[in-house]
């Protein structure tokens, strides 16, 4: 049976308007809005085209119904510039990982969530209050990724080729989820990933919308990732720009957070700031960072590749039994899964239903 919200996620994760999609298919807009009403169904040369043009196999469109984000509950880093096709691309990508997530949990015991709930205090204080929870000082953070994880947040990967889609986060029920932009800086995708925890322990109960809450988000993730004595012990007298980029590497933040920050806490005076901020500009900065750090890379999905692998469970079999392709899945996992499962042959997809091992 034809599944009218399947086909709804395939075009928007393709980016294509139902105008778009009847223009390609052969067909007028009144039938691509009857299809995804669940009106009626197309003819199987129909749904035969519409799996080619969006680049699904045949099969997903008869799958069961998905949990799909909604605008409403997810936080978006950029919303205010954000073309709400580029929105529900990200947003459809969102429901094919909650696809996967379910699948790998079906099989795999996975860290349980560990975040506060942390609405009644400010960002500042909440960033010390969940340093404090997870025993972390004011040490920086080797890896915001590998944290996440290990505090049972679903983080998975987006592969939008827009400046218009940083990131964004949701709470699934009780699991929260990151999704992150890997075509950004390494040092922007930590404050990113930052940036969207100080949204799931700040705004869990509200609707994470408008400047306000980004500024609390933004104010969280400069505190949680640069702590204020952290800081100010390593705070240089009148840095020069070159002193900053050698000192951002401590924090792994980018040298224009860095700045900030310490103009924030008063470490650099108005003048000296506007001053670093011209030079910034100057030298390109602001859009490619200097001396850029290593990207952080899942450090769970690894492990359960390797599970699989050694299950002789294949990328093939994830694919088929989910009806989504390699590469579209491989998006979500930060380009691992065709590392991780590569080579051996399908087994089949009947035989990658056991569960395999839990992964604490």
């Amino acid at each position: 049976m034809f599944n009218a919200g399947r086909c709804q996620v395939a075009r928007k994760r393709r980016g294509l308007t139902k105008s778009a999609l009847a223009s390609r298919i052969g067909v007028d807009l009144r039938a691509v809005t009857a299809y995804e009403r669940a009106e009626y169904e197309p003819s199987f040369e129909t749904l035969t085209r519409i799996a080619t043009v969006l680049d699904f196999p045949i099969g997903w469109f008869s799958g069961a119904d998905l949990h799909q984000p909604s605008p409403q509950t997810a936080s978006f880093r950029s919303q205010a510039r954000m073309a709400a096709g580029h929105r529900d691309a990200a947003l459809a990508s969102g429901a094919l990982a909650f696809l996967l997530s379910d699948w790998l949990e079906s099989r795999f015991t996975l860290p349980g969530p560990d975040l506060p709930d942390l609405r009644e205090e400010d960002p500042e204080a909440a960033a010390i209050t969940l340093r404090q929870h997870w025993g972390l000082g004011e040490r920086p953070v080797k890896n915001v990724v590998h944290l996440l994880e290990s505090k049972g947040v679903r983080v998975f990967s987006m592969a939008e080729d827009t400046a218009e889609v940083d990131a964004f986060s949701l709470w699934r029920e009780t699991t929260p989820f990151v999704f992150l932009n890997t075509m950004k800086s390494a040092e922007r995708s930590r404050f990113d990933a930052a940036h969207e925890l100080g949204h799931l322990v700040l705004h869990r109960h509200a609707e994470p919308k408008g400047k306000e809450v980004e500024h609390q988000a933004n104010s969280f993730a400069s505190a949680f990732l640069m702590p204020r004595g952290s800081i100010l012990s390593h705070a240089p007298v009148l840095p020069s720009l070159n002193a900053l980029i050698k000192l951002k590497k401590f924090w792994i933040v980018s040298v224009a957070a860095l700045a900030y920050r310490l103009h924030q806490l008063g470490a650099l005076t108005d003048w000296h700031y506007r001053s670093l901020c011209i030079e910034m500009g100057q030298r390109n900065y602001r859009t490619n960072e200097p001396d850029e750090a290593p990207r952080e890379m899942s450090l769970v999905f690894p492990q359960l590749f390797k599970a699989l692998r050694e299950e002789n469970v294949t990328r093939a079999d994830i694919a088929g039994e989910l009806q989504i392709n390699v590469e579209e899945l491989d998006k979500l996992v930060f380009g691992l899964m065709l590392v991780g499962l590569d080579g051996g042959n399908s087994s089949g997809a009947g035989n990658s239903k056991a569960k395999l091992r839990v992964v604490k």
